[in-house]
């Protein structure tokens, strides 16, 4: 019983709250307009992806004028020959930046991202990955507006989706993601920021000199997102959420499941470095979940009574209305679907798939990046 007060607890204080939120104001509506921006995009290889992703970025309505910043990161393809031909036909708003080979020992990408960042011109920076599409033409306007937020938002945290697709591994990835954000936004829009998503993530070009870019953890695979956002909320920054659907991104899930498992073992790595604060938050949350599935078969071996057989019927019962009445309302604000139904076995299986990916990182296997 305790743990499923822990759970009410989370999803009264924050979860709830955050999916009946009002809405963010449309992009047609009066608002602050008046700051250019640079949208940065790293991209290893990535050709296919940027003849779909490029145009959709360069044709983004936001009349203050932005620049696109495509950072060349070691690609062996034609990404080089494409992004000549863009510096032709857009000249001025759009900047390539090569990398030809990253210092022994840097992260590749935080390496790359930081020599984008001082190329751009512009002290606004919007993110995004190469694989992602933006959700509209107002994708732009929309996340630079929450830099107006709490008096003079340093950082703009973002949704980033992923596509649906049919099978079990695109649920378990999209509920994952549904319940990452579900913690990473509610949180900040309680005024508690700790992470954000490198696929749809803004900040303040002052921001990253403050925390002397990714300095503390250059040699870190992971973290040029939230242990990004550790570093400047650490400094004094200020958080926003934009997270209404025109401002989304949506990427392309993991094909695999080995693929998916390397990539979540790359995120969870980062999370030792968090605040403490952040790590009792998200491990009370976290754990709480854990700890119900894996004390139910203890309690069951000892609960042979009808009476306690009832009892745990009904704890496992309310559980799965609690999870219906908070995650139903959380993944229609942010335009996830799921089968109400299918809700129970994906959080089941999604926490027996965390606690193996926690186990596979004590063996400290070495992690790996492009």
């Amino acid at each position: 019983m305790p743990l499923l007060l822990v759970q009410l607890w989370f999803g009264l204080r924050y979860f709830r709250p955050f999916a009946r939120r009002p809405a963010e104001a449309a992009a047609d509506e009066p608002g602050p307009d008046t700051e250019p921006v640079s949208i940065i995009l790293c991209a290893h290889n990535e050709l296919d992806n940027l003849r779909e992703l490029v145009p959709l970025l360069l044709r983004q309505a936001y009349p203050p004028g932005f620049e696109l910043v495509l950072i060349d990161d070691r690609s062996h393809d034609d990404t080089y020959l494409y992004a000549q031909q863009l510096s032709q036909y857009y000249p001025g708003r759009f900047r390539l930046v090569t990398v030809a080979h990253t210092p022994a020992g840097f992260a590749p990408k935080k390496y790359a991202l930081t020599l984008g960042i001082k190329a751009a011109r512009y002290e606004r920076l919007l993110f995004t990955d190469a694989d992602c599409r933006p959700a509209g033409p107002d994708w732009l306007h929309l996340m630079q507006r929450g830099f107006a937020q709490n008096n003079g938002a340093d950082m703009v945290l973002g949704y980033s989706g992923y596509a649906e697709l049919p099978g079990l591994l695109n649920q378990l990835i999209r509920y994952e993601t549904l319940l990452t954000a579900g913690q990473y936004l509610s949180f900040a829009w309680a005024g508690k920021p700790y992470m954000g998503v490198g696929r749809n993530l803004a900040y303040t070009r002052s921001t990253f000199q403050r925390t002397k870019g990714f300095a503390s953890h250059m040699r870190r695979l992971s973290g040029d997102d939230d242990l990004l956002v550790q570093d400047a909320v650490a400094a004094g920054a200020r958080a926003a959420v934009v997270a209404d659907p025109p401002a989304h991104t949506l990427s392309q899930p993991a094909e695999t499941w080995g693929a998916w498992w390397r990539q979540k073992r790359r995120h969870l790595s980062a999370g030792g470095r968090y605040r403490a604060a952040d790590r009792r938050r998200i491990g009370l949350f976290m754990g709480s979940n854990v700890l119900f599935y894996l004390l139910t078969p203890a309690v069951l071996a000892v609960a042979l009574s009808p009476e306690n057989l009832v009892s745990l019927a009904i704890i496992w019962l309310a559980r799965t209305l609690l999870l219906a009445l908070v995650y139903t309302p959380l993944a229609r604000r942010l335009r996830t679907n799921f089968p109400p139904l299918l809700l129970p076995a994906l959080d089941f299986l999604y926490f027996a798939l965390y606690c193996a990916w926690g186990l596979s990182l004590l063996r400290r296997r070495p992690l790996q990046w492009k």
